[in-house]
Parts: structure tokens; C-alpha cells; sequence
């Protein structure tokens, strides 16, 4: 016997909860969730374009808030989490590239 999972699914409009098996929910959340079908370096980036990348990604996710959340909870080291850059622990309104900043103002 395949294992089941209830979910609500706001999609619906009616909020029922549906029974999926694990496959159709793995398949669900990957649909869903951005980093989970997209390459996981880019919540780990170095580069500010990769980085705002993927804070874009996040706004579309239906579990931004409890992956910010648990974030803060762990104090996440670095990355995207939750749409916020974590570097040493603490939420960062952008990150820094490596390495010393440039002397014009060109766009790295």
C-alpha cells in the first residue's frame, strides 16, 4: 500500500483537502517550489545577479514564509532563504560580491 498525504490546496478556491500519494506530492512541490527545480547553487551565489535571481524566485513560493522563518529560527549561515540573503547568520539587504569593490560605478 502506497503512503498518503492530506493537503490544502489554494488552488482550489474551496480549500478541500485532497489525499495525493508521495509521488504526486513530490511532483507537486517541485512544480511549486522554486528551489527545488532549479539548480540549488544559485540560493548560494556569489554573484549579486545570481543572488536577486533568486530572491525573485522565492516571492513566487507558496512556503516563502516558513523557509524565512526557519531560517531565522537556525540562523542560517548564507544563501536565499525565504527571499532574504543571509550572510553570517543575520538577514542582509544585499550581498557583496568577493573580493574589493570596484572603482567605477560599473555593474558587476
Amino acid at each position: 500500500m502506497r503512503p498518503t498525504m492530506l493537503l490544502d490546496l489554494p488552488t482550489t478556491g474551496l480549500g478541500a483537502q485532497r489525499q495525493l500519494d508521495t509521488d504526486a506530492f513530490d511532483h507537486l512541490v517541485t512544480e511549486l517550489v522554486p528551489c527545488r527545480s532549479h539548480d540549488p547553487e544559485l540560493w548560494f551565489a556569489e554573484r549579486t545577479a545570481q543572488v536577486e535571481q533568486a530572491k525573485a524566485l522565492c516571492r513566487a513560493c507558496p512556503l516563502m514564509a516558513g523557509c524565512l522563518a526557519g531560517a531565522i529560527d537556525r540562523a542560517e549561515p548564507w544563501g536565499v532563504w525565504g527571499g532574504q540573503v543571509f550572510v553570517g547568520g543575520v538577514v542582509v539587504a544585499t550581498k557583496r560580491g568577493r573580493g574589493r569593490p570596484r572603482k567605477d560605478a560599473a555593474v558587476a
